[in-house]
């Protein structure tokens, strides 16, 4: 087949997370037109404990984020704890009349808890985060996640190229994000700027690359998207190797389809995921496995299946990437590094995988 130059298939209920089935048959049933919807408000019940909220809702993280807002107290559960599950919410006390805005604007319910799940569900905090945004034209991804990100409340601050050779980022942030990007733009090595204005010339270079080291090394958490990973799997000399680096578009070849993977949702950043979930694989996304004597050091988060990963669009030689990981966390000095090897937000599209991204921003 003749391939697309940009996505094979833009399959929304893909996008979503929601399961469509196909049918043969025509359906009979009694509807009228709709001219108006409201979105339903949440659910509203307070327990002599508070609220809770369930972790498996994006919009979940926008309720969270307009509490902490108004500076109310959220705990949230890291572990299974009777029906509370991992990843879910605690609200001990907030105003009900706040309670009621929130519920109403994001359709999010908040339950009514009863119980005092104690250290199971420890305070939780609002990392500081900075998203990398470089000039020389710009970044889509990076828009895009600008945009994802202020949908969804969470407050960030851009960052560039001197605020990374300043050399002082875990005064400031506990979360960097570099969006998909080549290496060597973000690094400005191997171009000639000449022709461009000293204050928008791209590149913050080794020193830079070094920077974001001593930030990971600090303790931060350095996230990735897709071709962004090269930056810290050379520049940090990470124990993992991107699998599809090198390998000609005649024996593989994924530009814009959904392809299955299989989640770890006992790791903190797959709370809330299905096990079961989709992601939408693009251009120069990355595949990875751990270097031997990696160990511990290296944990999957989401993992292509073993076979038939095509859900939708075009796909060829998936044996290059059959049972080797979408996602991987690396533990680096005191911190971490977080490798997403698609675009998790893409386009600000990809609901269904947007708290793989969105659980990084928690902490407790």
């Amino acid at each position: 087949p003749i391939r697309p130059y940009d996505m094979s298939g833009d399959v929304l209920a893909e996008f979503m997370g929601v399961r469509v089935d196909p049918t043969s048959t025509p359906l009979s049933a009694q509807m009228s037109v709709v001219d108006d919807f409201e979105m339903p408000s949440g659910d509203v019940a307070k327990g002599s404990q508070g609220f809770h909220i369930t972790g498996n809702e994006n919009d979940a993280f926008r309720a969270v984020n307009l509490l902490w807002n108004e500076n109310v107290e959220v705990r949230r559960f890291v572990d299974n704890h009777g029906s509370h599950s991992a990843g879910d919410f605690w609200v001990p006390d907030a105003p009900d009349a706040l309670v009621r805005q929130i519920a109403s604007s994001t359709g999010v319910s908040f339950h009514a808890m009863d119980e005092d799940p104690g250290e199971v569900a420890p305070a939780a905090t609002r990392r500081r985060l900075g998203l990398f945004q470089r000039h020389l034209g710009g970044n889509m991804d990076e828009g895009w996640t600008r945009l994802m990100l202020e949908q969804f409340g969470f407050a960030y601050t851009t960052v560039r190229d001197s605020d990374i050779l300043s050399g002082r980022l875990s005064e400031r942030f506990d979360v960097i994000v570099l969006p998909a990007d080549a290496y060597r733009r973000m690094t400005g090595q191997g171009q000639d700027l000449s022709d461009v204005p000293p204050d928008y010339r791209s590149g913050f270079g080794q020193d830079g690359v070094r920077a974001l080291e001593a930030f990971v090394e600090g303790g931060g958490t350095l996230v990735t998207f897709a071709e962004a990973g090269d930056l810290p799997i050379e520049g940090f000399d990470l124990p993992v190797e991107n699998v599809v680096a090198g390998v000609s578009t005649s024996d593989f070849w994924a530009r814009g389809s959904t392809l299955k993977v299989e989640v770890d949702t006992d790791h903190d950043l797959g709370w809330g995921m299905p096990e079961d979930a989709l992601v939408v694989f693009f251009g120069s996304n990355q595949v990875y496995e751990a270097q031997r004597g990696a160990g511990e050091k290296v944990r999957r988060v989401a993992s292509y299946i073993d076979r038939d990963i095509l859900q939708s669009g075009q796909l060829d030689g998936e044996e290059h990437i059959a049972n080797r990981a979408a996602m991987v966390t690396v533990d680096h000095g005191d911190g971490q590094v977080v490798l997403i090897g698609f675009r998790v937000q893409h386009r600000a599209q990809t609901q269904g995988t947007y708290k793989l991204l969105f659980n990084a921003f928690v902490g407790s």
